[in-house]
């Protein structure tokens, strides 16, 4: 589908530098990825080094496994369990929450197996059968949330970059690009856009902020998104969508009438044949702005019930063995597990240390 477009002169032309925006959101969605990613590392990486550890080295012993699995979703099974056993005449209590996808329907069938190198590392035996699952889900949940905590910044380099090289003149190339977003910001227009129409089809995606009084350059329709008129400045990585006068490129007030006047009778036509071309910014539903601030609650939230159940665990749990707090614990930076452990030691120093606060012998407070 082919759209008007305009002609522009011949010569090297420069844009306003100010011509693309990095949107608000990306400074709150790059912060609130990267939490994501160490909550999951720090929740789920603990649980799945120590069954790696006992993988390398695991013996089966008798004990008592008293706990359940539950199917959710139809393949996410979620097991929890607390193993009491004796081993070399100590006695160890373990709490464990191993989460897995699996299509199994029924019961399952397991033994409870330790690390013959590090007796207090305990599991069960369905935890080292899906170990190498666990392993690639945890994987790919850690590198897609890294990925949406990275993508924002690549966006941000590409925008400032591009903006170094506007005040440049060179060889403008006018091309259709699809509006997919558009917001009034008090006074002023927001647009998101994408080079999905032109001949090189990037599928870049763009944002801009227009001044008050200004519109894009809108030319069409494809699909329920307008199309509006951009220019690709020589080599820049973003195509630059353009205001209806032309005051974002540097020319005379003839050129810029000369370039808009074989539109004007095109567009006169559209609006005539049906509803004004610039859609309306949205209204319904929550702003951007609160979602994102929804969100980052939620996060916080998140992060306030992890320190929480942490110091809960160090200042008043009735055991030294409740899991996933020993892994928490010894996920936690030195200072803080010193602190933690020297609390644990005050109501259990009598008994052996758990996971996170054993000495090198593996029984002994460190």
């Amino acid at each position: 589908m082919t759209f008007p477009t305009i002609t522009l002169p011949s010569r090297a032309l420069a844009l306003a530098r100010g011509v693309l925006s990095i949107p608000r959101i990306h400074f709150l969605t790059a912060p609130i990825m990267l939490f994501v990613a160490v909550f999951l590392v720090v929740m789920q990486g603990p649980g799945i080094l120590q069954d790696y550890k006992i993988s390398q080295n695991p013996l089966t012993i008798d004990g008592d496994i008293d706990g359940e699995c539950q199917t959710r979703k139809a393949v996410v099974t979620s097991c929890e369990a607390t193993l009491t056993y004796d081993y070399d005449g100590q006695r160890y209590e373990k709490n464990i929450d191993v989460m897995f996808v699996d299509m199994h329907s029924g019961d399952y069938e397991t033994d409870l197996v330790i690390s013959a190198d590090q007796p207090e590392l305990a599991t069960i035996s369905l935890a080292l059968d899906k170990l190498w699952s666990r392993i690639f889900i945890f994987a790919a949940f850690t590198v897609a949330f890294t990925g949406l905590f990275l993508a924002p910044i690549f966006q941000a380099i590409r925008v400032l970059r591009a903006r170094g090289q506007f005040a440049r003149p060179a060889r403008l190339t006018p091309v259709p690009v699809e509006i997919t977003a558009m917001e009034n910001k008090g006074r002023r227009l927001s647009a998101t856009y994408a080079d999905t129409l032109s001949e090189r089809k990037t599928g870049r995606t763009a944002h801009t902020r227009f001044a008050q009084g200004e519109e894009p350059l809108i030319v069409g329709r494809t699909g329920g998104n307008a199309v509006a008129l951009a220019v690709w400045h020589g080599d820049a990585a973003l195509p630059v969508l353009l205001d209806s006068r032309l005051m974002r490129i540097d020319m005379t007030a003839k050129e810029r009438a000369d370039a808009l006047a074989p539109l004007e009778a095109a567009m006169l036509a559209a609006e005539n044949r049906q509803a004004p071309l610039v859609p309306e910014a949205a209204k319904a539903g929550p702003s951007l702005a609160r979602r994102i601030g929804l969100a980052l609650l939620i996060g916080l939230l998140v992060v306030a019930a992890y320190f929480g159940y942490w110091l809960w665990y160090v200042t008043s749990a009735s055991s030294a063995f409740t899991a996933p707090a020993m892994d928490i614990n010894a996920a936690m930076p030195e200072s803080l597990n010193r602190w933690g452990c020297e609390q644990l030691k005050k109501r259990f120093g009598d008994d052996r240390a758990p996971y996170g606060c054993v000495a090198a012998d593996y029984q002994s407070w460190k």
